[in-house]
């Protein structure tokens, strides 16, 4: 139950818009290098294997039916072998152009390349905009994961290619909701799975003690908890709880709080034009010295830095809020 609340917790706003949409035909050697700046990727392979080789990573195999869902904050290549030298760079604005071992458009709508057996043929979706992610979930994903294509993650890969394929009134929302669908079922059998890396707190959340705290500062971040409160809420002793606690979630509870507590500012700073002193007390801080005191020393920049960096200001926003302590009020 705990895997399946982690879930929905961290897609509950994840609504793609403008999805994009890809099926590529390859003959070898081949290899894309994706450098589109997508926050998150989508891959399935509908024929032949691939490898995704990322800058910071060791390589990782697909085959037919399996989905990969990739991190964009580091540029990653799909290749034939981990090898192959890349003979295209994709970027946003040229996804599907011709070169060497990749064929120029042509046939069925959102098709580079024409049909051929044996030819490895890749479908890949993205997240266009990074405000339809959460902090909170692009945080508790591995760069690379691969979900094999026995959990059977719906849509199947068939239902997806035949929609790629074809060009019909509303086709844009039916691919968006297929790349949310898409997403939600991959991270469900991930979290279900016997050898998943998932976060230690998603993991956590299945003990009755520990998950019952989590829940506490998941449902409350700005309430002014303590590991006593917490440990009398769970009906625990503090010091059982702390030791419980941090060997199941691998950091101290209230370590893990003002984590938390910058995972939603920051989802906060970028989806409203609330002001940074009026995020700081939705998410348990003071005000907006305080919480950029915190958010320097866990994100190493500043909340209005944060705000510039990922979206447009709003138009109520003071620049220099999170600059220095608010005054006092009275």
């Amino acid at each position: 139950m705990g895997a399946v609340d982690a879930v929905s917790d961290l897609l509950a706003e994840v609504r793609a818009r403008g999805a994009v949409f890809r099926r590529t035909i390859m003959r070898p050697p081949w290899a894309l290098r994706m450098a589109s700046g997508a926050p998150l990727t989508l891959a399935t392979m509908l024929n032949g294997h691939a490898w995704i080789v990322s800058d910071r990573h060791e390589p990782v195999p697909i085959g037919v039916g399996d989905i990969a869902v990739i991190r964009g904050d580091a540029p990653y290549t799909v290749t034939d072998a981990p090898g192959t030298t890349p003979s295209l760079v994709v970027t946003s604005a040229d996804y599907c152009p011709g070169a060497e071992g990749v064929e120029h458009a042509a046939g069925p709508a959102r098709t580079c390349g024409t049909p051929t057996d044996g030819a490895a043929v890749l479908v890949s979706g993205a997240f266009e905009r990074r405000g339809e992610l959460s902090d909170r979930l692009l945080h508790a994903l591995p760069a690379v994961l691969v979900v094999p294509a026995e959990s059977s993650p719906y849509p199947s890969v068939e239902m997806l290619a035949e929609e790629v394929a074809r060009d019909r009134p509303g086709q844009q929302l039916v691919l968006d909701r297929l790349l949310d669908l898409m997403l939600v079922s991959a991270l469900r059998s991930w979290f279900d799975g016997p050898d998943s890396d998932a976060p230690a707190w998603c993991r956590a959340l299945d003990d009755p003690v520990v998950g019952a705290a989590l829940r506490l500062l998941h449902d409350e971040p700005a309430h002014p908890w303590t590991v006593a409160d917490l440990a009398a809420e769970v009906g625990i002793s503090r010091a059982a709880l702390a030791r419980r606690f941090t060997a199941l979630v691998g950091e101290p509870p209230m370590s893990y709080l003002a984590s938390w507590r910058i995972a939603l500012a920051a989802d906060l700073l970028r989806t409203t034009d609330h002001t940074v002193g009026t995020i700081a007390r939705k998410v348990g801080y003071a005000n907006a010295f305080a919480l950029s005191v915190a958010f320097k020393r866990l994100r190493g920049t500043r909340p209005s830095d944060h705000r510039a960096g990922n979206r447009r200001t709003g138009p109520d926003e003071p620049t220099v809020s999170d600059a220095r302590p608010e005054p006092a009020r009275r």
